[in-house]
C-alpha cells in the first residue's frame, strides 16, 4: 500500500465517523441545480508526507500528475489569473467573460514586493532566501491578501506556503521542508490534487536550490467530504491499495523557470479506475 493511500483511507474514514453535518445550515456552496451543498466536516486536519521515501499520489484511482503540475505552475511559474494560460478545466466556473478569476492565485504571485534586496515577487523571493539564507524562519508566501478580495472571483483555498531548511547529520545537502496551509478542501475532488502540485513544487525547488526533498505537512482548517460524494468516497476508500510508483524530476532543469508539466514523469503507475463525472459545487 502506498503511504498517500492510507492517509487518504485514514482521512477519510475520520471525517465520516466523527465529522460534524453542515446539513440544514446557511451555506454558499450550492450544486448546479442549485441545491445546497451540504458536507461532512472535519476542523484541523494534519497530514504528513515524507517526500524523500515516496511520492505521495494516490493508487486508489489515478490522479493526473501532469496536469496537476501545469496547474501549480500557472500560479507559481507564469503567475497567471486567466484560464486561458492553463491546459485543465477546473476552473472554468470562477473566470469572467475574459478568462480572468480576478487578483486570485497567480495575480498575487506576480505583484512585487520593496525589500531591503530590492523589489521582488514572492516566488522570486522564496528562491531567492533557499538560495542566500536557507535558515531564514521567514521564508513564505501568501496568497490571502485581504485588501484584493473583492476582486477575486474564488478566495485562495490553499492560500499559503512556508518552507523550512533542515541539516540531516551526515548529509552535505540540505533538506527542503514545507507547509502547505489552506483554509477548505473539498477532499475527493482537491485532496490528492493538491498534494501532488505541491509535492512536485518541493522537488522542484530543492532541485533548483541544490537541496534534498523532506517533508510536505498538508494542514487543512476545513476537511469536508460533500453530501453527494460521500458513496463515491465509500467505494473508492474499499479498493484495495496499490504500491506507489517512482517519481522522477527532469535532473537537466536547474532554473525553475524553465520547468515544464513534461518534466515530470512517474514509473510503475498503476492506479485503480478513474471516477468520472464526479458533481462539484460551486
Amino acid at each position: 500500500m502506498s503511504y498517500a493511500d492510507q492517509i487518504f483511507i485514514e482521512m477519510c474514514e475520520d471525517i465520516l465517523q466523527n465529522g460534524t453535518s453542515t446539513e440544514g445550515e446557511k451555506v454558499r456552496p450550492h450544486w448546479p441545480d442549485g441545491t445546497p451543498a451540504y458536507t461532512v466536516k472535519r476542523f484541523g486536519v494534519v497530514n504528513r508526507y515524507d517526500l524523500s521515501k515516496e511520492f505521495p499520489i494516490l493508487t486508489l484511482r489515478r490522479t493526473a500528475l501532469k496536469l496537476a503540475t501545469d496547474e501549480m505552475l500557472w500560479i507559481w511559474q507564469r503567475k497567471s489569473n486567466n484560464i486561458h494560460d492553463l491546459k485543465g478545466h477546473i476552473w472554468d466556473e470562477w473566470a469572467d467573460g475574459d478568462g480572468s478569476i480576478g487578483k486570485a492565485y497567480g495575480y498575487q504571485m506576480g505583484v512585487k514586493h520593496q525589500y531591503k534586496e530590492g523589489w521582488m515577487d514572492q516566488v522570486d523571493r522564496v528562491i531567492y532566501d533557499l538560495k542566500n539564507n536557507p535558515f531564514s524562519r521567514r521564508i513564505m508566501t501568501n496568497l490571502y491578501v485581504h485588501q484584493d478580495l473583492h476582486e477575486m472571483n474564488l478566495y485562495p483555498c490553499a492560500y499559503s506556503m512556508t518552507f523550512n531548511v533542515t541539516q540531516k547529520p551526515g548529509e552535505k545537502k540540505l533538506t527542503l521542508n514545507a507547509i502547505l496551509n489552506q483554509r477548505s478542501q473539498d477532499v475527493l475532488a482537491a485532496n490528492n490534487w493538491n498534494v501532488v502540485q505541491y509535492a512536485v513544487l518541493v522537488h522542484m525547488l530543492a532541485q533548483v536550490c541544490g537541496m534534498n526533498v523532506g517533508e510536505l505537512v498538508h494542514v487543512i482548517a476545513d476537511a469536508h467530504i460533500y453530501d453527494r460524494h460521500i458513496p463515491i468516497i465509500r467505494e473508492l476508500i474499499g479498493r484495495s491499495p496499490r504500491p506507489a510508483p517512482v517519481f522522477r524530476l527532469n535532473p537537466g532543469v536547474s532554473d525553475f523557470y524553465r520547468f515544464t508539466p513534461d518534466d515530470v514523469s512517474l514509473e510503475n503507475y498503476d492506479p485503480g479506475p478513474q471516477i468520472e463525472d464526479i458533481p462539484i459545487a460551486i
